[in-house]
C-alpha cells in the first residue's frame, strides 16, 4: 500500500516538474501564454485582477487532446 502511495507521489511530482520545464521554455522562446486575447486584467489604483481565460482554454484544448491520443494508444 505504501509503494503505491509513493509511485504515484513520485508520478505526480515528476509531472509538475515537467510542467515546470514546460513553461520555463515557452517563456523563453516567446509564447504569449498569459497575455492572448481573452485573458482579461484589471489594474486599480490598489488591486490588481489577473484572469488568463483565453490561455486557460488553449491548456485545456491541448490536454484534452493528448490525453486523448493517450487513451487511444493504450486500447
Amino acid at each position: 500500500m505504501m509503494s503505491e502511495l509513493g509511485k504515484a507521489l513520485l508520478g505526480i511530482g515528476l509531472a509538475i516538474a515537467l510542467t515546470g520545464a514546460l513553461l520555463l521554455i515557452a517563456g523563453r522562446i516567446g509564447l504569449p501564454l498569459g497575455r492572448l486575447p481573452g485573458d482579461f486584467s484589471y489594474r486599480g489604483k490598489h488591486v490588481s485582477f489577473f484572469f488568463p481565460l483565453g490561455t486557460s482554454i488553449l491548456i485545456s484544448v491541448v490536454l484534452s487532446l493528448l490525453l486523448y491520443l493517450i487513451s487511444r494508444i493504450h486500447r
